[in-house]
């Protein structure tokens, strides 16, 4: 069994477009499709924007469905200037940028109980979805992935993410889901497209990501053909 989980509709809704004997329930709040994907048992989950409903349905869809592997993909902000719009990040670790304990002496993004900054993700997983975009067509960089309640859309703030952490992209979700699956012991791997600059224009998001959202599911179809 194969977890995907997109925070919106329309991260996911080519692939539930092409899944078959497809079975639909709500678990928690979250809106879950079960069903074959190009011959691959699979569950789509669409979790909700923000951290806390991404960690709620990762921990709601190991229980109920126990996947194999666990797939966060979505659109995401770049943090450097080798990403453009349409370019596809894939993750090699999950950092938590609004995570900040440093006044008690620790790193910031260090993660209590864990006492880890970056969450580490598959690298056999994320192999697999470079060869992927190079099958495509589709510009990549393989890099961390910063996750934070925020919509980051300031130049100064774009800046301070990259360079704590040395980033490549921002998102919402995909550290929390990451979190998930380290705890529970499933692998994990972020893949995102670009849909913004994170840098005062919020507009490329609006305009670009129905796009970029065409692009994870075309890398990620491919995937699943081949995994």
């Amino acid at each position: 069994m194969i977890g995907i989980i997109g925070a919106m509709d329309l991260e996911i809704v080519r692939l539930k477009e092409q899944m078959t004997d497809k079975k639909e329930e709500q678990l928690s709040g979250v809106h879950f499709t079960k069903g074959k994907l190009f011959g691959k048992d699979a569950v789509l989950a669409v979790c909700g924007i923000g951290k806390t409903f991404a960690a709620l349905c990762a921990q709601t869809l190991i229980l109920r469905y126990n996947p194999e592997i666990v797939i966060n993909v979505g659109v995401a902000g770049t943090l450097c200037d080798r990403l453009s719009i349409g370019d596809m990040a894939i993750g090699t670790a999950a950092v938590c940028h609004d995570m900040d304990t440093s006044p008690l002496g620790d790193p910031v993004g260090l993660i209590s109980g864990l006492d880890m900054v970056e969450i580490p993700l598959n690298a056999q997983m994320r192999e697999t979805f470079e060869e992927c975009c190079e099958e495509e067509g589709i510009h990549y960089v393989s890099g961390v992935i910063a996750s934070g309640d925020q919509f980051i859309d300031d130049g100064s703030k774009k800046q301070w993410i990259r360079d704590t952490f040395c980033a490549i992209a921002c998102e919402m979700e995909g550290q929390a889901i990451a979190q998930v699956c380290y705890v529970n012991r499933k692998p994990c791997a972020i893949l995102r497209s670009i849909s913004d600059s994170a840098n005062g224009t919020a507009a490329d998001y609006m305009q670009f990501k129905e796009l970029a959202a065409e692009h994870s599911s075309r890398v990620l179809a491919r995937f699943l053909k081949i995994e």
